[in-house]
């Protein structure tokens, strides 16, 4: 595998690292371990940014506060950027009319790693996934590496990592698109659903920055697909590698699929192997059965035997703010889905409910309607308590499915209160906000935390 941005190229190159954080302060510390002149630029002012002092100690100069208009010339070499600042900004379209590279710090993870990389991408699903390969490759005693989008930055792990490893990753649209080389062994998109247009302006560089996964990947490689999704399906067509398939709605040549209430693995020899009855599953809905599958597609080509699978997918009760159990009080059972930034998550955790649901919903307001929640709601919510820069467009949406139960609140503490006077036992009240957290919180973290420590200050207070 050609090695690109290695150690030997970094050699005495002029790096801008743009914008510091986690990933920025981990690509600094590589870049100067293996030679090169690195510069790190945040808007950020300097008593806001993490690592600084570290940086300091290894003298790697820091300019906060602006972007400075000589930052990017004909001496840079390379833009290592946080995946988070988007391509209009000056200093990224500065290095772009100059023709100088423009990467995420994935791409030098793959230059550096030694260990094969399992790349696992989608606008939904992405940190359960991922969160199931790594326990399903543990328990199989394989030794794997889970990092990335989920918290541990795979540029700071590449470095360690052995060949006989194998390096879970979990991989954003915006860390994708700043790739060029990337080269994962196994490749996976869980589907693809309107997410994060304000920074990709258009629909189809959504589409092609997910389908940079499998650019680059060889026939040898593994790219595995959601059958039942139209943008997985349009991505699929232009891969050139062996293909997998995993469906909930039909049953697939090579892949995995629900049939008789089970889940089954058929190969490329075309044999057929039961892996789990659906009932078995640790994790509740729908959303939950497609990770399911799309785990053990991955887990079975990398040789894991059916009964490990089993094993992980019976135990495993689901990550934090991913329709997550709170607590039960007087009846009502409260659920933390705080990761649901967008309509279909909250439309698929909707769907995951038999009880009537008191529905807490809003956020940032990045200009969708919502209205295809209209017959998810009329069909189960039983009450909206609406926060946020959204909150009138949930009442809004309400209104339209004929619910009488509607509030609006000013943050997710008082929402929890007015939603336990709203349920009844039997009830579900459930976080799902269909927006991202920027408007009032840090992050859907910070939302989702605030949401349990409310829900657990309730219990006392009623008890």
């Amino acid at each position: 595998m050609t090695k690109h941005y290695d150690k030997e190229w970094l050699q005495g190159k002029n790096i801008i690292v743009l914008g510091l954080a986690k990933s920025g302060l981990a690509v600094s510390k590589l870049l100067v371990a293996a030679g090169a002149h690195v510069i790190v630029n945040d808007q950020k002012p300097e008593e806001e940014l993490v690592g600084v002092e570290e940086l300091k100690k290894l003298g790697i100069p820091i300019i906060a506060g602006y972007h400075p208009d000589d930052l990017i010339h004909t001496g840079v070499d390379l833009i290592v950027k946080n995946p988070g600042i988007p391509y209009t900004s000056a200093p990224v379209q500065s290095a772009i009319a100059l023709d100088i590279p423009v990467i995420t710090e994935i791409e030098l993870a793959h230059d550096w790693s030694r260990a094969p990389i399992v790349g696992i991408t989608g606008s939904n699903g992405k940190t359960t996934t991922t969160t199931l390969v790594g326990l399903i490759l543990e328990a199989a005693g394989k030794d794997p590496i889970v990092a990335g989008n989920i918290g541990t930055v795979l540029c700071e792990q590449a470095g360690t990592a052995r060949p006989e490893q194998i390096m879970v990753a979990e991989l954003s649209s915006f860390q994708l698109k700043g790739t060029i080389h990337f080269r994962p062994a196994i490749g996976c998109l869980l589907n693809i659903t309107p997410a994060h247009l304000d920074y990709h302006q258009t629909w189809d560089d959504y589409i092609k920055s997910k389908g940079r996964l499998f650019v680059n990947m060889k026939e040898q490689d593994i790219a595995v697909f959601n059958a039942d999704n139209s943008g997985c399906l349009e991505v699929a067509d232009k891969v050139q590698c062996q293909k997998y398939w995993f469906s909930r709605l039909m049953e697939v040549d090579q892949g995995c699929f629900v049939k008789n209430d089970a889940i089954y693995y058929r190969g490329e020899d075309g044999l057929e192997e039961e892996i789990i009855q659906i009932g078995q599953i640790g994790i509740p809905g729908a959303h939950n059965l497609e990770n399911a599958l799309a785990s053990t597609v991955i887990c079975k080509s990398l040789g894991v035997k059916a009964d490990t699978i089993r094993e992980v997918l019976t135990h495993f009760k689901g990550v934090e703010h991913r329709l997550e159990f709170v607590a039960e009080i007087d009846g009502v059972k409260y659920y933390n889905n705080s990761k649901a930034t967008n309509s279909e998550a909250t439309l698929k955790a909707l769907e995951s409910f038999r009880s009537p649901i008191v529905l807490i919903a809003g956020g940032l307001d990045r200009g969708f309607d919502f209205v295809e929640l209209i017959p998810s709601v009329k069909k189960g919510v039983k009450g909206i308590v609406a926060y946020g820069q959204t909150k009138e467009k949930f009442i809004s949406i309400g209104e339209r499915a004929g619910l009488k139960l509607l509030t609006a609140v000013d943050n997710v503490n008082e929402a929890v209160i007015q939603a336990s006077r709203m349920a009844d036992s039997g009830d579900i009240v459930l976080l799902s906000p269909a927006c991202a957290s920027w408007d009032m919180y840090q992050s859907f973290e910070e939302r989702g935390s605030i949401f349990k420590e409310s829900v657990h200050k309730l219990r006392t207070s009623l008890h």
